[in-house]
């Protein structure tokens, strides 16, 4: 039996970083009003020069040196993003050539918030299939770009940055047990487009040929989010056989910390078995899961051996777990 190992993290945010006082001398706003609703203390804003896909190859270059292989050795790049650099080609590709990756399958998925979770879905089930080795799985955003920043509901939970791991195909026959074996155990997507209308962005190419701003309604937005996740990991451990309190960490989306909070709460989680991030970097969108995977990595949370639960929802809606082997 094959199965999807992770091997390696690296996370990129851009330079500049921008403190909820900061922003409040440009938008009517304040530090107090944002930490409140939201948990948000500092947002990145990429700048000149840079785009989803320097940050998406800053943060593959870092689970590279990780996962301590070369580029070359990559035959698969996954890369989630809603904020493209160009309509095509796939950003992916252009990380492909920024790698020197000379030859391998590379393309773009865009299921918002929830996109390095369906990245992950989809790499797993071509590195199960054999066809390919190793993959590279990025999360990777400028959201900045797509703001409206006299929408002070919105402008001040949004951030930019990029976030990657790196899977490897495996035998689990090479494992003492199957049952204790490293890798994705399962994964579990969802998406409901009757909802759509609730978290978008008010442009297109077919539609009104602009970028458009993002547009949501956050009251509804955080009542769907609660359900939704609680009720995915509960689907993906129930595929994995495994209870609740066999989890080690849960690395949500860092969408809100009060979602964070509820959703904790509805599972019966320890909060201290959650990791938050959210307030160091905001909404990073498809960025958010596998930057604050690699935090915990890198900080020494989450080691070998351990159950870990990823779990996001975004625009679409569309929501989904995985729920792993580190």
């Amino acid at each position: 039996m094959i199965r999807s190992v992770l091997t390696g993290t690296g996370s990129a945010l851009p330079v500049r970083r921008v403190s909820n006082a900061e922003l409040a001398e440009q938008v009517d706003t304040t530090d107090e009003w944002i930490v409140e609703r939201t948990g948000i203390r500092f947002r990145h804003i990429a700048g000149e020069g840079e785009t989803t896909a320097t940050l998406a190859r800053d943060a593959a270059l870092a689970a590279l040196a990780a996962a301590g292989l070369a580029a070359q050795d990559i035959d698969l790049i996954v890369l989630a993003t809603a904020t493209p650099d160009n309509t095509f080609p796939a950003t992916a590709t252009k990380v492909q050539a920024m790698l020197g990756v000379d030859d391998c399958v590379a393309f773009d998925v865009a299921a918002v918030c929830s996109g390095f979770l369906y990245a992950v879905q989809v790499a797993d089930a071509m590195l199960r299939s054999g066809v390919q080795r190793r993959a590279l799985v990025i999360g990777a955003e400028t959201f900045s770009r797509i703001l409206d920043w006299e929408d002070r509901t919105t402008c001040v939970l949004f951030g930019d940055g990029a976030g990657a791991i790196v899977l490897e195909a495996r035998d689990t026959a090479d494992d003492a047990t199957d049952a204790a074996a490293r890798g994705i155990l399962a994964t579990r997507l969802h998406a409901d487009g009757r909802h759509n209308e609730l978290l978008y962005v008010d442009g297109g190419p077919s539609t009104t040929g602009t970028v458009g701003k993002l547009r949501m309604k956050g009251r509804e937005v955080f009542r769907h989010a609660v359900v939704n996740l609680a009720a995915v990991m509960e689907e993906a451990l129930a595929a994995a056989g495994l209870p609740t309190d066999a989890v080690d960490w849960v690395v949500p989306h860092q969408a809100n910390a009060r979602i964070l909070d509820a959703t904790a709460r509805k599972l019966s989680l320890p909060a201290e078995k959650v990791v938050m991030t959210v307030d160091q970097h905001a909404n990073t969108s498809a960025a958010s899961v596998p930057l604050a995977l690699d935090q915990a990595v890198r900080d020494g949370r989450i080691v070998a051996g351990q159950i870990v639960v990823l779990e996001a929802m975004g625009g679409g809606f569309t929501w989904g777990a995985a729920v792993l082997r580190v």
